[in-house]
């Protein structure tokens, strides 16, 4: 069922749009898992070592601001790709 509405969409509005539009989603899937590991792991290094938290905590704002910069990009250029088609 999802093939068929891929494909009905490919039709309508395009491989361009339609390729636009998957790539902006995995995009932002990928920026969500990364961030949520470098939560997650940042989260079990403080519990293992709390005298070391704030360094951690810096390391986990600065990581996951490069990946939030990183999605931005790939979302901009996804969008980007729609609008020129």
């Amino acid at each position: 069922m999802l093939l068929s509405l891929l494909l009905q969409a490919a039709d309508t509005m395009g491989y361009a749009i339609m390729g636009a539009g998957i790539g902006a989603g995995l995009v932002a899937l990928g920026a969500g898992l990364g961030i949520g590991r470098i939560g997650g792991s940042a989260a079990e290094a403080i519990a293992r070592q709390p005298e070391a938290s704030g360094k951690i905590q810096t390391a986990m704002l600065i990581s996951a601001a490069f990946i939030e910069g990183v999605a931005l990009f790939g979302v901009v250029v996804c969008l980007l790709i729609s609008f020129k088609s």
